[in-house]
Formats: C-alpha cells, structure tokens, sequence
C-alpha cells in the first residue's frame, strides 16, 4: 500500500501505465484517501475515487489551492513558498483562490466562450488539415508525437496569443522544459536553479510581450491580457506573464498529449477505430473519451483550511490533499468497464477538466481541436500501426506520449 501510494510522486510511474493504473486501483479498493511519505516530499493525503475529488473541487472555500497547488519536492515547496512572499513567484490561475481567482479568470474567459470557438474553428480547421497533409509529406512514417501532435495545438493557441510563427519552436521548448523537468529527455536540468530557469525565460517573453502590446494594443488574447485591469489598475508584469504563461503552456501541452495517446487508442483497439470511421458523428463521445483515457494533467494539490473529512477520513487544517485525475477517470464505481476505449461512451464523467470554479477554462477549445484534427485524418487514412515502441513522458503534473513512431498509408 505504501509503495502504491508512493508512486504518484514518481515521475517513472506516470512512464509506465501498467504500474500506475495497478497502483491507483490498489488504492481505490483498499485505501481511496490514502496518507502518502514519499522520499524528498512533504507528506500529503492521496485521493483516488471519483466522488472524492468531485467533493473536494466543490468546496473551494474549504480546500484552497494556496500554498500548494501542484506537487513538487519539498525543496520546491520551500523555494515557491520564499517566492510567493517575495512577491516573484508564478501567480496563474491555478495558484489562485477566490476572490482574486474569478476577477483573473474573467480576462480571459471570453475568448474561450461559444461565440469565439465558432469564430476559431475555421482556422482549427485550417491547420488540421495543414498536419494531416504534413503526415502524407512524411511519405507512411513518422514520431506522431514529436512530428504533428506538438506542433499541431501549438500553432492553434498561439495564433489565438497573436505571437509570430518565428516564436512557436521557442515556445514549444520551453514548455517541453517546464513540464518535463523530471524527465530526462525533456528537462533542461537537474537542480532547482536549472529547471526555474526555462521559467524565468517564459517571464522575460512575455514581460517584453506585455510591454509590446500596451504600447501597440492589438485584437488578440495576449492584448486583452496586457491591457486588463483589476480594480481599475493594470495587471502587474508578474501577473500578466503568469497569465500566458499557463494559456501559452497549458493551452496545447495538455491538447497534444491527448492526440497522441488518442491515435495510441485506436491503433490498439482497431474495432473501435473502424467504428469511429464509419461513423464520424460520434466524434464528439470520441474525443472525450480519449481525454479521460489519456488524462493529461495528472493531479492538482488543496490545502485543507479548517478541520474536516474526505472519504470519511479526517483531515487536519493546513494538511495537502493531492486529486488523482488518472485514478477518478478510471473509477469502477462509476465508469462502465474503465479500462475499455470506448468511443461511444455515453455518459462520460471524466475529470480530466477538473470540476467547479477551478474548471478548465480551455475546455471546449481542447475538444474542438481534437475533433477537427481526427475529423480531417480518419477519412483519409488507409492504414496505421506502430513502428516502434511509444514512450510516456517522466512527470508527476502533465504529460503523455513523447515519441510515438508510426507507419500509416493515408489516401
């Protein structure tokens, strides 16, 4: 049990499905909120089942996400902790709580609302299209990954930021850096310094890009974001890079994951690919449900504030609680046979999203793209199989297929 607990603050378990999914239903089954000591971490409480989570979202007054919103080694603790008082930490969404999380969040929302998805999906379309005939230059082969589902979502979000297309390489390393810091592959380095360095690179961007567009006000996001005020006063420099920072990074690194691992899932359930080809109007189950089977983001962090209970386990105040997405989106008390890739599956209550005020706010922007891009491959693709062995990004935040080498015919 302990080593099962353990293994959500393993980077390499998040690399090896197998291990991982047997240790979160080891403890769905015999300790859903499970006390966890992990070598190098401060200690935290791991929730595993569905309506767990779902009640710790809910209740966003009691559980904050301040001091500690995502997992990291205590030294990270302890660094993000001497920042935020400095006032020189990251401050996205995810660090915020009410009421300063709802003003932030407004700035943005708009540009993610019905009206604006309806105005984008040309260009999503556009570009799907722009990577599924890069497939068919690849001449049968090619990394899926690594050559079209990175760049793929990329291009979508930071068209939607106004940035030039010279900047989208720039960007998509440092956010590999960011999210891969564990991973040997992908991290810049080792130590803390190191790895807070692709950071701080992200904040010296988009400081430049704040001042740009205050100077040039222009009509994108990363303009409304610049020029936004709270309270009647402008975003401070710090603010409003944390700001891109998180639609810049989370905005296609989350989207890319899920492509990836979502072409994994049919070219291993090959029934259920011909299904979906046959029938292009369950798309939208589709994507769903290759969101909750690749469920990109791996676990968000609350702080207790008061004296309570999860699962009817105490919980003391100031005690951390760590929300298994993975392990909810495979849940057998709520999802009919969890471990099957079903892309008719109706209802879908995955929480790959997460759930209440902290929602994510690019959701529908996330679906959409991968809609479009399976909508535009799949009439056109003959064949697929693996050409090689797909690898899982090292992460304990967000992560998913780095390399999946295929070999495909496409009409």
């Amino acid at each position: 049990m302990h080593e099962a607990g353990r293994a959500l603050a393993d980077p390499t378990a998040y690399a090896d499905e197998h291990r991982l999914h047997e240790s979160l239903a080891l403890l769905r089954r015999e300790a859903p909120v499970h006390w966890v000591e992990a070598p190098g971490y401060n200690p935290f409480w791991a929730v595993t089942r569905h309506a767990d989570v779902m009640a710790v979202e809910r209740d966003h007054g009691l559980f904050r996400n301040e001091p500690r919103p995502l997992l990291a080694t205590a030294q990270f603790d302890a660094i993000n902790r001497q920042r935020a008082e400095e006032g020189t930490g990251l401050r996205t969404l995810v660090h915020m709580d009410d009421p300063d999380h709802r003003v932030v969040r407004a700035i943005g929302a708009d540009w993610f609302r019905p009206k604006a998805m309806r105005a984008l999906r040309p260009r999503v379309r556009e570009l799907a299209r722009r990577y599924v005939d890069r497939m068919a230059e690849l001449d049968g082969e090619c990394d899926f990954a690594a050559d079209i589902a990175v760049h793929f979502p990329l291009y979508v979000i930071l068209s939607l930021l106004g940035l030039p297309e010279s900047d989208f390489p720039r960007m998509l390393k440092l956010t590999q850096e960011l999210f891969g810091g564990a991973d040997e592959e992908l991290r810049r380095g080792v130590s803390p310094e190191e790895q807070l360095a692709a950071l701080l690179d992200f904040f010296a961007y988009f400081q430049r890009l704040t001042a740009a567009r205050r100077a040039e006000p222009t009509e994108d996001l990363a303009s409304a974001i610049a020029n936004a005020r709270v309270d009647g006063e402008p975003l401070s420099d710090l603010d409003a890079a944390s700001y891109y920072v998180i639609i810049a990074t989370a905005g296609h690194d989350t989207t890319s994951s899920t492509i990836s691992g979502g072409l994994h899932a049919l070219i291993e359930h090959p029934d259920q690919l011909a299904r979906l080809r046959n029938d292009l109007g369950l798309m939208p189950f589709a994507a769903d449900e290759m969101i909750r089977w690749v469920t990109p983001v791996k676990e968000f962090m609350r702080t207790a504030e008061a004296d309570t209970e999860v699962g009817g386990v105490p919980v003391r105040a100031g005690e951390s609680v760590l929300l298994s997405y993975p392990s909810a989106n495979r849940d057998e008390g709520v999802f009919d046979d969890p471990f099957r890739f079903d892309v008719g599956r109706d209802p879908n209550r995955h929480l790959a999203f997460g759930f209440g005020v902290h929602y994510c706010l690019g959701a529908a922007l996330a679906r959409m793209e991968i809609q479009e891009f399976f909508a535009e491959l799949l009439p056109r693709l003959r064949s697929v199989e693996l050409a090689g062995e797909p690898e899982l990004t090292a992460t304990t935040f967000v992560g998913g297929l780095k390399h999946l080498p295929i070999r495909y015919t496409l009409a």
